[in-house]
């Protein structure tokens, strides 16, 4: 259990924590490849081929969540192939409910993401979340992925909390390795961040299926 009196900053991850990840797995895992193969003269499996290669090289880097840096290498308008399947971004449940119980408890909220701007934007625009955040810091924005410890330091820098005073909620174990190492006093995963995908085994964090599990809703 989450002793709120402890915490100050709530920072919170956007895909696959407050938003379903099943729009980000079927875009990069289903559509991306047919729409590749179409554009390139590929079959499918060609094109799953090379851009699991293309992709998992990159894994972890800022350039994974660039959105022009794909459109580049892919020769493809990444922004526009994904507003093809924007039917697909929802919130994950008690996602509203939470962010709502946060605002009356006045604590100070903060969506840090990996998300490229251009992505995070389309998602604010459909799902309107940003209306409970007190500021929204894009890891673009200070030059380093989550998954750094520079990332933290450069935070910091840029909006004011307190380390050990902090709640960080995100499903991605080696970002939540990073934020531990900085220094980030209270640390959860989210165990089923697709929404279609398996309950996940967490096991170096403690692990929430969904929001009421640390807050009553």
């Amino acid at each position: 259990m989450l002793d709120w009196q402890d915490v100050d900053t709530v920072m919170l991850d956007m895909d696959g924590t407050l938003l379903d990840l099943h729009y980000d797995n079927h875009f990069w895992l289903t559509h991306l490849p047919q729409r590749y193969a179409q554009t390139h003269g590929l079959n499918l499996q060609e094109a799953e081929e090379q851009l699991v290669k293309q992709i998992d090289s990159r894994r972890g880097t800022l350039e994974w969540y660039c959105l022009n840096f794909w459109s580049r290498e892919l020769q493809l308008d990444i922004p526009a192939v994904l507003r093809e399947i924007e039917d697909r971004i929802a919130l994950r449940p008690q996602t509203q409910a939470f962010l709502e119980a946060l605002r009356q408890m006045e604590k100070h909220v903060l969506l840090v993401t990996n998300a490229h701007p251009d992505g995070l934007a389309h998602k604010l625009e459909i799902t309107g979340i940003d209306r409970w955040m007190d500021g929204i810091i894009s890891s673009h924005e200070l030059n380093h992925a989550k998954e750094s410890t520079h990332f933290w330091s450069a935070l910091r820098e840029y909006v004011e909390f307190e380390p050990d005073r902090t709640l960080f909620v995100d499903d991605n174990e080696h970002v939540l390795a990073a934020a531990r190492d900085y220094g980030i006093g209270h640390l959860v995963c989210i165990r089923q961040p697709d929404s279609r995908g398996p309950l996940r085994d967490i096991t170096d964090f403690p692990a929430i299926h969904h929001f009421e599990e640390i807050l009553a809703l």
